[in-house]
C-alpha cells in the first residue's frame, strides 16, 4: 500500500463505456450507453445526435427549459430504478468556475450523467507541543453515501447560489458545531481534482480545500447528525492510517495527502513517489 493508490483509485475512470452528453456547443458530462438510452426513451426532450452524442433537444433553449427538463427527467428515471435515489440540493452545470451555470441538476443525478461537482473540504488541526494533531470525521453509519468510513474534519457540495467560503462556513456550524468566530478563519488552500467512476456512472469533480487551526480547548460536536464522532489524532497517526489502508472515504484521503505535502510531513527526501503525488492531486477531470 503506498500513497500513491489513493491518486489511481481516484482516477479509475473507463471512458470508453460511455458517451457525452452535451448542452449546446459545451461537453458538460458523459453517460453510460444504458441510461442514455433510457433517458432518450422518456420523450422528446432529449435527443442522440449523428456523432452519437446525447443532449436537449433544439426546442429547449433556456436554463429553465434545462431545469424543467432535467428535474422531470430525473424525477421518472428514479421511479424506474434507473436512478436510486435524489438529495433535493441543485447543484450547478458548469465545466469551469468562470463560467456561468448553464443548468442545476439535483445532486445524487449528478453521476448519472458525468456532470463536475464542486465540494468544500476542510482539514482541521491544532498545533500541540508534540507538533500537529488533525481532526478526523467518522461518517455516520446510517448515511447514504460511504457510511462508516473516516472523513475531513468538515467537507459538503457546493449548492447553488453559496459563494465556497460562505459554504465552507455554513458546514463547519452544521456538520462540526464550529462557531462562526472560529470558522471566519478558514484558508483557502487550494483545489485537489479527479476522474472517479462509481456504481452510478462518472465523478469530474474538484474539491476546493480549506484549513483551519483550531484551539487545544475546543472540542467540535457532531451538530447535523452526519458524523459519528470527531476524534483528534497526531498527524504521523493520520499519515499512517492512509498509508496503510483505505479507512478514509476516496476523495477525504486526497485531502489529507495534500495537507501532508503542505505541512511538510511528505517531502521530496522521504517520499519517492512525491512527484507524482503533487501531479496526481490535480489531474484534469475532463471527461
Amino acid at each position: 500500500m503506498a500513497y500513491l493508490d489513493h491518486i489511481n483509485a481516484c482516477n479509475n475512470a473507463n471512458l470508453s463505456r460511455y458517451a457525452r452528453f452535451r448542452i449546446g456547443d459545451h461537453a458538460v458530462g458523459a453517460m453510460r450507453s444504458e441510461f442514455a438510452t433510457a433517458l432518450i426513451a422518456l420523450g422528446p426532450n432529449f435527443v442522440r445526435d449523428e456523432n452519437g452524442e446525447y443532449g436537449f433537444a433544439a426546442h429547449i433553449t433556456t436554463m429553465e427549459h434545462r431545469n424543467e427538463a432535467l428535474a422531470t427527467a430525473v424525477a421518472s428515471l428514479r421511479d424506474q430504478g434507473l436512478i436510486k435515489r435524489l438529495h433535493g440540493e441543485k447543484f450547478d452545470i458548469r465545466n469551469r468556475l468562470a463560467d456561468a451555470p448553464l443548468c442545476q441538476l439535483d445532486r445524487f443525478a449528478m453521476p448519472y450523467f458525468g456532470c463536475r461537482s464542486w465540494g468544500v473540504h476542510m482539514n482541521g488541526f491544532v498545533r500541540k507541543s508534540d507538533g500537529i494533531h488533525m481532526w478526523v470525521a467518522h461518517r455516520a453509519k446510517d448515511k447514504p453515501t460511504y457510511p462508516g468510513m473516516l472523513d475531513n474534519m468538515v467537507a459538503g457540495g457546493q449548492p447553488t447560489g453559496l459563494g465556497f467560503r460562505q459554504n465552507m462556513i455554513k458546514e463547519c456550524a452544521e456538520e462540526a458545531g464550529i462557531p462562526e468566530h472560529l470558522s471566519q478563519n478558514v484558508l483557502p488552500i487550494g483545489a485537489v481534482s479527479y476522474l472517479y467512476e462509481t456504481d452510478e456512472g462518472l465523478k469530474p469533480d474538484v474539491m476546493i480545500n480549506f484549513d483551519l487551526e483550531l484551539p487545544e480547548d475546543f472540542i467540535p460536536h457532531c451538530a447535523d447528525g452526519e458524523v459519528d464522532r470527531f476524534e483528534l489524532l497526531p498527524l504521523v497517526e493520520v499519515a499512517q492510517i492512509v498509508q496503510s489502508g483505505f479507512a478514509f472515504k476516496f476523495n477525504c484521503a486526497l485531502v489529507v495527502i495534500d495537507f501532508l505535502i503542505r505541512h511538510g510531513h511528505l517531502t521530496a527526501d522521504n517520499e519517492p513517489s512525491y512527484s507524482e503525488l503533487v501531479a496526481g492531486l490535480h489531474r484534469p477531470s475532463n471527461c
